[in-house]
């Protein structure tokens, strides 16, 4: 029976979402309860000098990924008022927008830093995209998210600085469904899906395993920031206001549009594969850090998601680029729906378990 949240707009195509006696759902209720906590975080003034002592004898204090979305394009002003030296990344895997590479370009241009580009074996990386697509799951994204979080902390080992700084903030992205999208740090889930699916290896993808994990959380070797987790308050249409009136930066018609790729998976395939439309939880985000209103993002919902001219664009270029047809395409969309835990992962592994249980009872969590 279908039923919607009375305070934001997330609903029953989350399988597991459960309503309070008010109507309220579990993910606006975290949502709140994490954004509340946010006013315990240490001091902006405190991280700023806690990095800057660390890297004052360094080339570089930091290091920044960037996509030329908002968020990431607003914490390299940060960084620039602040002073920040960053080794500034962007990992292209070949779906970058135009835009995406003009907003890019602007900001490291107008703040006078470096920025440099590493690109993934592109038919190494279109085969794994599609054995995404052939295990039929909603987590489409997942091996780009993997691989930039991951060559983030290479090139921060690499070059030995301490500190990441990350554009994800609780603002608007604390509400995620597990359902919809999970595994983004799972290498072994990553690893199983193209060795059942793949005609290739993966010889060059940057990635994260288990241990990588482990060694991190023992020694602390890289440091990831959320910076924007401690201002005051991270607004995210005042942010690109002052983007695009300071730098020429240009604002996106859809979240994540800085990626063909991504602006594929959300706008096309998840709405009519797998009846999710992402959207739901950005909106439902805003509405929970008071940035917008629940009528606005109903009213935002009705709105198409694309038009027949972008579908038709999208279709050819997601076809040109992973080697296959529309009819191959349709094939694949047609699939039995699957999800992230109808495949082996970390979480399936007995070891990864056991490890889970230790951690926690020594965390006090």
């Amino acid at each position: 029976m279908y039923k919607i949240c009375k305070r934001c707009v997330m609903d029953t195509t989350d399988p597991e979402i459960v309503f309070d006696e008010n109507g309220f759902c579990n993910h606006c209720n975290y949502a709140i309860k994490k954004l509340e906590s946010l006013k315990d975080h240490r001091d902006l003034d405190d991280i700023i000098g806690e990095i800057k002592r660390k890297g004052e004898k360094k080339e570089y204090d930091c290091v920044v990924g960037v996509s030329g979305g908002a968020d990431s394009s607003y914490v390299l002003w940060l960084l620039g008022g602040y002073g920040f030296r960053p080794f500034v990344v962007h990992v292209d895997n070949g779906w970058d927008t135009e835009l995406s590479v003009h907003n890019m370009s602007a900001m490291c241009d107008r703040l006078n830093f470096v920025l440099h580009t590493f690109s993934v074996d592109s038919d190494e990386f279109a085969d794994l995209q599609l054995s995404f697509l052939k295990a039929s799951t909603p987590d489409l994204e997942i091996p780009t998210d993997h691989i930039v979080g991951s060559m983030l902390k290479k090139i921060a080992v690499q070059r030995k600085i301490k500190y990441v700084i990350s554009g994800a903030n609780t603002a608007t992205e604390s509400i995620s469904v597990p359902r919809w999208s999970h595994g983004h740090f799972d290498w072994r889930y990553i690893k199983l899906i193209q060795k059942r699916f793949g005609s290739r290896k993966l010889k060059t993808c940057a990635h994260t395993t288990l241990l990588d994990v482990l060694y991190q959380q023992v020694f602390g070797k890289v440091k990831v920031i959320r910076i924007l987790d401690h201002l005051n308050v991270y607004n995210k249409k005042e942010a690109t206001t002052l983007l695009e009136k300071g730098f020429g930066w240009m604002n996106y018609k859809t979240k994540h549009g800085e990626s063909t790729y991504t602006f594929f998976v959300q706008a096309y395939v998840l709405p009519k594969k797998f009846g999710y439309d992402k959207r739901k939880m950005h909106l439902s985000n805003l509405i929970c850090a008071g940035q917008m209103t629940r009528d606005d993002a109903l009213a935002e919902l009705k709105k198409p998601l694309f038009t027949e001219n972008e579908l038709d664009m999208m279709m050819m270029l997601v076809c040109m680029k992973l080697h296959i047809t529309r009819e191959q395409l349709d094939s694949l969309l047609r699939l039995p729906n699957k999800s992230y835990y109808d495949y082996p992962s970390y979480e399936t592994h007995l070891v990864y378990r056991m490890i889970k249980r230790v951690y926690k009872k020594v965390a006090g969590l």
